[in-house]
Order: structure tokens, then sequence, then C-alpha cells
């Protein structure tokens, strides 16, 4: 049912920056600003949004919201990360790795945009035979 993820932001041009490498190590391309001002990244037919807050109120985030992105494999989740951090972000919560429970195995990489949005690269390790 996924169509799109919208995120505010107080700062485009340092948004711009930060998901412009985070997005780049997944093969993205450098988003774009429509008639609205809005940040468009189009990558794999999803849509990812960054804009002003239309009410002209101050961008928050959104606390218990993770907007979660699939990635290839350890090594690009740990690439993701390091870009995040390197371009403002935040590393959050435990080191990137493996979180097992529940029978499912997932490799995990969090962190925070520039805004305090709450970010997650995922890759589901296979199910061991």
């Amino acid at each position: 049912m996924y169509s799109h993820m919208m995120v505010g932001s107080n700062d485009l041009d340092r948004s711009k920056t930060f998901y412009d490498a985070l997005f780049g190590v997944l093969g993205g391309k450098p988003g774009f600003q429509d008639p609205k001002g809005r940040l468009i990244y189009r990558h794999n037919g999803s849509l990812f949004l960054v804009t002003r807050p239309i009410d002209g109120e101050a961008a928050t985030h959104g606390n218990g919201s993770t907007i979660g992105f699939a990635v290839d494999g350890p090594e690009q989740a740990n690439a993701w990360h390091e870009a995040g951090v390197a371009a403002g972000g935040t590393a959050v919560e435990d080191p990137p790795g493996v979180r097992s429970g529940s029978g499912l195995s997932l490799y995990l990489a969090y962190l925070r945009d520039p805004d305090g949005n709450k970010l997650c690269a995922m890759h589901r390790k296979p199910e061991a035979a």
C-alpha cells in the first residue's frame, strides 16, 4: 500500500546534502525541487519527498516513527550509515549489526537526519536451512 513518504525540514539545502549522500549509496540520483519547493527523490518505483511544512510551523520529527529503506546487504547498510553521518546525520541506537528474534534475522543500521527524523537501513538475512 506504500506510495510515498514525506518528511518535513527546516533547511532544504541541508536536507538535500544529507539525502543526496544517503540515497547515492543506494544507487539513487540526487533529488530535485518541484515548483512548490519540495525535494523529490525517485528510485525503484518509490518516492521520497522533503518539504517545509505547509502550515508554516517548524518541522519536527515523529517520536516513535521510523522510515525504513531496503538495502542489498550489510556492506551497503554500513556505507549508507557512514554516508549519513558524514552528511550531517546522527548515529542512534546500537551500532549497525544483526538483530534476531521471532524467527527473523535482520541487519539494521539506524540514524537520524539533520531534522531528527529516524531512519533505518534494513537487510533481511536469508533464513538458515
